[in-house]
């Protein structure tokens, strides 16, 4: 049986919250709610307000992670002090996932490259976990959505590394030196993002917003700006249907003058492979059922 996505042409707190409520499941437990918060000068990331309806819907924490490359995000405290500059704590309970170690390890018995995944400890504090995403481009993976959230979004600094290194190093001073083929580290990400699912076995949620459609990512301090029209909001309880079916009304917006655009980032980054690899480890499906609301 296909998965189901819902869809809605309008972007509203209020629409965000119908369409998780249409996919008909209680996330039990304490809530892990993953966003990304939006490095230091970057324009295009989502804002809490978007998300405060739904956070508040499923009492949710708010959850980060640091990151493997200079910036705001790359140690806890100075992490924080952006969280708060951008609203994130004001709204929400916040929590670093990777704030104090030792990080978590996840097996991936079947992984095609990694064998483990390395995410923050705190994971383990929660039930479940809605996965809230910006779906857009990506300078290294071509887009960035629920997939790039289970994967680089909830690893901690030395997961993001061995990810991008393709399990080669978990030193985010050494990684970037050891980069892989592209499509080695495009699997990586999906088999980082099987581990994830299978941690919270199926007690998930995702919400996509296509919205400030720019090739880069809220990762990104300089970043393009939009290309391609808002196109609406996507839910669903599979995250590869809730990535394919962005891609999907990306190619069909053929009046969009951004699209070839946007597309050109996603295919020079050969960006579906990731989807193709995390569907073969069966994190979901590509076919789907689109149902707009």
């Amino acid at each position: 049986m296909k998965p189901t996505v819902f869809f809605s042409r309008e972007i509203t707190p209020e629409k965000v919250l119908e369409l998780y409520r249409a996919l008909g499941r209680e996330l039990p437990g304490r809530v892990a709610v993953k966003v990304h918060s939006g490095e230091e000068g970057n324009q295009n990331f989502l804002p809490p307000e978007l998300w405060k309806d739904v956070v508040k819907a499923v009492n949710g924490t708010v959850v980060e992670c640091n990151t493997a490359y200079e910036g705001s995000r790359n140690y806890t405290e100075q992490h924080r002090r952006l969280l708060r500059k951008h609203g994130w704590s004001a709204a929400f309970d916040v929590d670093i996932l990777d704030a104090e170690g030792p990080d978590l390890e996840l097996p991936i018995p079947n992984g095609t490259v990694l064998k483990k995944d390395i995410v923050g400890r705190d994971i383990e504090n929660y039930d479940s976990m809605l996965v809230l995403s910006h779906f857009k481009g990506h300078p290294m993976g071509g887009y960035g959505g629920a997939l790039k959230q289970l994967s680089i979004g909830c690893a901690s600094t030395a997961g993001k590394a061995w990810i991008h290194s393709g399990g080669t190093t978990a030193d985010q001073t050494e990684c970037w030196d050891n980069l892989p083929p592209q499509d080695v580290f495009l699997a990586a990400m999906a088999d980082a993002a099987s581990a994830v699912a299978e941690h919270f076995h199926g007690s998930m949620a995702f919400v996509n917003v296509m919205k400030n459609l720019s090739v880069d990512c809220d990762c990104c301090a300089v970043a393009e700006d939009p290309c391609m029209k808002d196109v609406g909001i996507l839910a669903s309880l599979d995250p590869v249907a809730v990535d394919q079916a962005c891609i999907d009304l990306v190619y069909a917006a053929a009046d969009d003058p951004g699209r070839k655009h946007f597309i050109e980032r996603v295919e020079s980054r050969h960006g579906v492979r990731t989807i193709e690899c995390a569907a073969a480890l069966g994190v979901g499906s590509r076919e789907y059922k689109l149902v707009e609301l």
